[in-house]
């Protein structure tokens, strides 16, 4: 099963399990490093079922959640259709539905352990934002959690600060800031629920 099978396979029950995986302060402090202002444009990347695209409105932003699972955007279209700020567009890391240097912020919240290219996908990242636009990246660092590959299908065991900062430096960001999230850790139960994942969490920032 791949990460897209996967993420069609579990879009039903998504939310609690997301949940169980990390509180809400992760979404409070990449949005307050994104400094999001009222009718600004803001890409969610991975957005699931809608974790970071329900704060994005709240705000005010205008909202393109792009997702690979079409079962994950029919429910947010379920629940943020209505609201007429948010454009559900179904696409990959590697050819992202986006325009060049059309949006002014560009979330990735768990979205590069997923990808089989995360270099590249920040690349993307870096061409649909404006000169000044903000990437903010809410991810996992690096860890010896097997069954997150196996039973998640992870395809990268976290990350290392240095490779993130690497990447954010070859395509082309600015102002990179990279820490780790205090007292906030990623967390999960193997299936067979001998074992328990207590993953840290990275926020890491730069301007294009």
């Amino acid at each position: 099963m791949d990460s897209k099978t996967y993420f069609n396979h579990v879009a039903s029950t998504w939310d609690e399990m997301r949940a169980k995986f990390f509180s809400t302060r992760v979404r409070d402090l990449a949005m307050g490093v994104a400094e999001i202002q009222k009718g600004c444009r803001a890409v969610d990347l991975g957005a699931g079922t809608g974790f970071l695209t329900e704060a994005l409105v709240v705000a005010g932003a205008q909202v393109i959640a792009v997702d690979a699972s079409k079962k994950m955007l029919e429910i947010l279209n379920q629940k943020f259709a209505s609201t007429g700020w948010v454009d559900f567009r179904l696409g990959d890391a590697e050819r992202l539905p986006v325009s060049d240097q059309s949006t002014d912020r560009v979330f990735a919240n768990m979205y590069l352990h997923h990808l089989e290219y995360p270099g590249f996908a920040i690349e993307e990242m870096k061409r649909i934002l404006k000169p000044g636009g903000r990437l903010v990246i809410t991810d996992l660092a690096k860890h010896d959690y097997e069954f997150l590959k196996t039973e998640h299908h992870d395809r990268w065991p976290g990350f290392y600060q240095s490779d993130i900062r690497h990447w954010l430096k070859i395509a082309g960001f600015s102002n990179i800031i990279i820490g780790m999230v205090s007292n906030e850790r990623c967390c999960a139960m193997s299936g067979s629920c001998n074992e328990k994942a207590e993953v840290d969490i990275f926020l890491a920032t730069g301007t294009a």
